[in-house]
């Protein structure tokens, strides 16, 4: 019974956020939504019972992804006005694109009620663990027999990474670079001037 109400408040609050973050005007407000709807949606894995996928809902894309968008958007000087210009143009385009993805569900729903599809017949090598958890199948999975597009998957990001700091890492001269010796070394009396101001004078710079 405990199972059946947190499955229905987990996805009556995830639909929720995501309407809400659908249609808040403030672009700041969107993004907690967003990260509500990834927490929800994270309590309905779960109760799956994939906690891999829930730790990844949070860890990933709240910590991450959603928290990325929401420094973004705090820094961007966002015109209020053009944007709801923007919307109202752009209005036709996201119906027409609403009504796609509409009919891509209903014609998908169609054809689950007309039967499976079947792929061809499992040959046991993909099975999962007895007495083991989700997290401890994926794991031997990954470790053992996708061991090397796993390794990889990790060295491209890192050549990624990388490139990213290349590219973005350049000198200026406009900007003074830090000599962090000097500064170590500089005494009191170099860093501070002692005053003494006429009272209603105030302190000259």
């Amino acid at each position: 019974m405990i199972q059946v109400i947190a499955f229905y408040l987990f996805a009556a609050l995830a639909i929720l956020a995501g309407a809400l973050t659908i249609l808040s005007r403030n672009p700041v407000h969107s993004v907690l939504w967003l990260i509500v709807a990834f927490f929800n949606a994270a309590g309905l894995m779960v109760l799956c019972g994939a906690e891999f996928i829930a730790m990844l809902l949070v860890i990933v894309y709240v910590g991450a992804v959603a928290v990325l968008f929401l420094f973004v958007v705090m820094m961007l000087d966002i015109d209020f006005a053009e944007l709801r210009a923007g919307f109202i143009r752009n209005f036709p385009l996201g119906m027409l694109l609403a009504v796609v993805l509409f009919v891509e569900l209903f014609v998908g729903l169609i054809a689950r009620g007309a039967g499976k599809l079947t792929l061809g017949k499992p040959d046991g090598s993909a099975a999962p663990l007895a007495h083991a958890s989700n997290i401890e199948a994926i794991g031997t999975l990954l470790y053992t027999r996708y061991l090397f597009l796993f390794e990889a998957a990790g060295i491209i990001l890192l050549v990624a990474m990388i490139g990213a700091i290349v590219l973005t890492h350049r000198q200026r001269s406009d900007v003074r670079g830090q000599n962090v010796s000097k500064q170590v070394a500089r005494r009191p009396e170099e860093a501070t001037r002692n005053v003494s101001p006429e009272v209603g004078k105030g302190v000259s710079l």
